[in-house]
């Protein structure tokens, strides 16, 4: 079974969204397990305090190293080779490859960071990878962490209806996922493209391709440009 577990000071955050549609519907088929831990339980204080001002001044507070290494330590086992992450605005960006090589391992351990970020300490002495979800930055790492497991949890098999649901989205071949279109067929003068309902399954095929490329070179041509590098 794959296995999460979120360390935050929301524990009561999850699951949350993840326990509608399909996450929902396959953590309650037993597809896969979720750990909602309170970082605060493992404060030593009266008060439960997990944050400290920043050595050398500034301005918020830091995550402290001992509460933070106490929460990760109960968590995971000497054996648990999951891997441990950190949802960080400085950290590497998620991209679909990772969360498919997620996806296909045990499960993960996710610190949802908070205040001004945790000391640098843990991270060095627990191991984590900082992942971020975009350049901007969060109140917490909560809703990133949902974002990520959602992403990941569709991908676990039989969680999709179809085993080739996820084949054509976007990034899945490095490129944007092509137009899509249902009944009816005319909707306020606007049509479906002829060409999908021609039965010409090549045709179809050579139509999406052209779309799918279109829309990554105008809008993301960072994107296009990793494409057209992997047919040098």
């Amino acid at each position: 079974m794959w296995h999460a577990s979120v360390l935050t000071i929301f524990p009561d955050m999850f699951p949350g969204p993840l326990s509608q549609s399909l996450a929902g519907k396959a953590r309650a088929a037993g597809l896969w397990a979720l750990d909602a831990m309170d970082i605060r339980a493992y404060a030593t204080d009266r008060h439960r305090s997990v944050d400290d001002t920043p050595a050398g001044g500034g301005p918020g507070m830091v995550m402290r190293v001992d509460v933070l290494a106490r929460a990760i330590d109960a968590v995971v086992g000497g054996a648990d080779a999951r891997p441990r992450l950190l949802m960080s605005a400085r950290g590497v960006p998620l991209t679909q490859a990772r969360v498919e090589a997620l996806a296909a391992g045990p499960g993960a351990v996710i610190v949802c960071g908070r205040f001004e970020g945790v000391d640098e300490r843990v991270i060095e002495g627990r191991g984590l990878e900082e992942i971020t979800l975009g350049d901007y930055v969060l109140a917490g790492g909560e809703i990133a962490a949902m974002a990520l497991l959602d992403a990941c949890v569709r991908l676990i098999p039989g969680v999709m209806g179809k085993a080739a649901s996820g084949a054509e989205e976007s990034f899945a071949r490095g490129l944007l996922e092509y137009p899509q279109y249902t009944r009816p067929q005319l909707f306020e003068g606007r049509a479906i493209p002829e060409v999908l309902a021609s039965g010409d399954h090549a045709k179809i095929a050579n139509w999406r391709r052209m779309q799918a490329e279109r829309l990554t070179r105008e809008r993301r041509p960072d994107l296009w440009v990793k494409y057209c590098k992997r047919d040098d």
